[in-house]
């Protein structure tokens, strides 16, 4: 009897295997894959199938036999960039450049943003907005052209000042001590008007109930940015420095070769305008490849020291 009921009861239903949890998911958001499907296209077919090509730095790449035929030379490549007499001067330039970039361009939106909070008119705040990032959308021949527009020595705004002054006008370009300067700051009039915005959105997500309390209970103005303003946007703050701090070895490479001349070469020449010196200029295509891809290896490996030293600081990081 015992077994007849036994054999009656109801088996339990098999335990879904991965492959039918996929598929359920699959199906329940196929709305949402067939939206980013062309983005993930996108990076699939520009940004990792071109990856292959990075072989090309350990091979004596020659276009007649292709990638795959061409011979391979190891390291030889990276050595003989190591080598090099000019490798630490490109390497100082490029490093110099960001890490100034990085200690004007991180606080200046942060500043900003913060003046724009305290404009209580809104139709000047929001003209004071779009005032600041219109350069923004300035191409940068464009910015460059404006730049010259004001450092002409011959006829620029800054030398006909000086002119009229009685003094004797002045070749910025040409003094190789103050190229780092100019890049930098033109860079940031140039962009700190946009880097402000996310600052700003990140303001105006702060409770306005702080501000009340706190000020209810006698804080002044810098008090309450000090101890409400600036806490709330940390993590903003940390996130885009990560970002900023990812991409040190890369420095803008169209800009810097529109400013660049033989007379600052000794601090303009870059990895990115030498990569492009060497790769097309001189079809010296494997050789350039090795520069491209130390580049890119040392921002990596920047990118997940910083974000280890902030999640482990802060405890907000990319990942």
């Amino acid at each position: 009897m015992d077994a007849r009921l036994n054999s009656a009861s109801p088996q339990p239903a098999p335990k879904p295997t991965r492959w039918t949890h996929v598929k359920r998911q699959l199906k329940r958001n196929i709305g949402l894959y067939i939206i980013i499907s062309p983005v993930v296209l996108y990076f699939l077919i520009w940004h990792y199938w071109p990856m292959y090509g990075v072989q090309i730095a350990f091979k004596d790449f020659m276009p007649g036999l292709g990638i795959w035929n061409s011979p391979w030379v190891g390291f030889e490549h990276f050595e003989r960039l190591f080598d090099a007499y000019y490798f630490w001067t490109i390497l100082k330039n490029t490093i110099g450049i960001s890490l100034y970039g990085l200690l004007v361009g991180i606080p200046a939106p942060i500043l900003l943003a913060l003046l724009f909070n305290e404009i209580r008119n809104r139709k000047f705040r929001s003209f004071a907005q779009s005032i600041s990032y219109a350069p923004h959308f300035i191409s940068v021949v464009v910015a460059v052209g404006i730049l010259f527009f004001f450092i002409s020595p011959t006829n620029g705004v800054f030398n006909s000042i000086l002119v009229s002054l009685g003094k004797e006008p002045v070749d910025y370009l040409a003094e190789p001590s103050k190229f780092w300067h100019l890049y930098v700051w033109s860079g940031v009039w140039q962009g700190v008007g946009w880097s402000s915005l996310i600052y700003s959105a990140a303001i105006s997500g702060i409770s306005p109930d702080l501000y009340e309390a706190a000020y209810m209970d006698g804080a002044s103005k810098f008090r309450r940015i000090w101890h409400i303003t600036i806490p709330g946007i940390v993590p903003t703050i940390v996130i885009l420095s990560i970002l900023s701090a990812g991409g040190i070895m890369s420095v803008g490479f169209e800009k810097i070769l529109l400013m660049q001349n033989a007379m600052n070469l000794e601090t303009s020449e870059v990895i990115s305008t030498y990569m492009y010196k060497s790769g097309l200029l001189n079809t010296q295509y494997s050789f350039s490849a090795a520069v491209g891809l130390f580049n890119n290896v040392i921002n990596f490996i920047i990118l997940i020291i910083v974000n280890a030293v902030a999640r482990k600081a802060g405890e907000t990081s990319l990942w």
